[in-house]
C-alpha cells in the first residue's frame, strides 16, 4: 500500500489538521516509510509464538472474585441524615 499526497490531505481534512503542501510532501514519505516497516513485520513468521503482554515473563496479580460489601458501609452512610442497618433512609416519593 502506498500513500499519495491526496490521501494525506484527505486524512488531514478528516482529522481537522491544517496541512500545507510542503508538510503533505514530507508526511507522504513518512507514512510510506511506516507502512513499509509494517509490511516487513507482516513477513515475519510468528507461528508457534505465544502472545505476551511484556518482554519479561510475569504473572498477572489476581484477586478472588467474591462479593463483599467493601467493609466501608459505615463510612459511606456516616453523614447521612437517616440510616438503618447501613442503608440510606429516604422519604417515600411514590404512592
Amino acid at each position: 500500500m502506498s500513500v499519495d499526497i491526496a490521501t494525506v490531505k484527505r486524512v488531514a481534512r478528516l482529522a481537522r489538521i491544517a496541512v500545507d503542501e510542503a508538510d503533505a510532501q514530507r508526511m507522504t514519505g513518512e507514512l510510506n516509510a511506516i507502512l513499509g516497516f509494517v509490511a516487513q513485520l507482516d513477513e515475519v513468521d510468528v507461528s508457534g509464538v505465544e502472545p505476551m503482554t511484556s518482554v519479561t515473563p510475569m504473572a498477572m496479580k489476581k484477586r478472588q472474585d467474591v462479593v463483599t460489601d467493601g467493609g466501608k458501609a459505615g463510612d459511606i452512610v456516616a453523614n447521612a441524615p437517616a440510616t438503618e442497618e447501613a442503608f440510606f433512609l429516604v422519604p417515600k416519593v411514590v404512592e
